[in-house]
């Protein structure tokens, strides 16, 4: 008996994806608010989504109280947060380019195509190329 298909943990705020008739892919939004949140790091990681980034990198780049601040801002872990981030970015382009499935797992900072479809199997129940064919809704 196959278990349903997970889905990703939602990022605590998002916005629809530019297409409008996105099928899934939704826009993560950084925390607003404080001076001192983690808007600035969430959006720094996010223009970085195809290098590869580290726990190290996010706390050299916020300062040492990284972590409680992360989990408390959004509710996961930096490198749970990062994966989510990267299967969201490979969904979007998945659904808005025709880009090859290599190009959209470098893209998306998954680095190879298998990687993109261990991850889409285990957190969509799905591969990348399925996913593309299934028509908006």
């Amino acid at each position: 008996m196959t278990a349903p298909p997970r889905t990703p943990p939602t990022p605590p705020r998002t916005a629809p994806s530019r297409r409008g008739s996105s099928q899934y892919a939704e826009t993560p939004l950084p925390p607003s608010g404080r001076a001192d949140g983690l808007g600035p790091l969430l959006q720094w990681a996010l223009a970085r989504l195809d290098r590869p980034l580290t726990t190290t990198d996010l706390a050299a780049r916020a300062g040492l109280t990284l972590i409680r601040r992360f989990h408390a801002e959004t509710g996961t872990t930096p490198l749970q947060w990062l994966l989510a981030q990267r299967v969201i970015r490979a969904r979007e382009l998945l659904e808005e380019t025709d880009l090859s499935i290599d190009l959209v797992a470098e893209k998306g900072g998954l680095g190879t195509a298998p990687n993109l479809r261990s991850h889409f199997a285990r957190e969509l129940g799905v591969t990348p190329s399925e996913y593309r064919r299934v028509p908006a809704g």
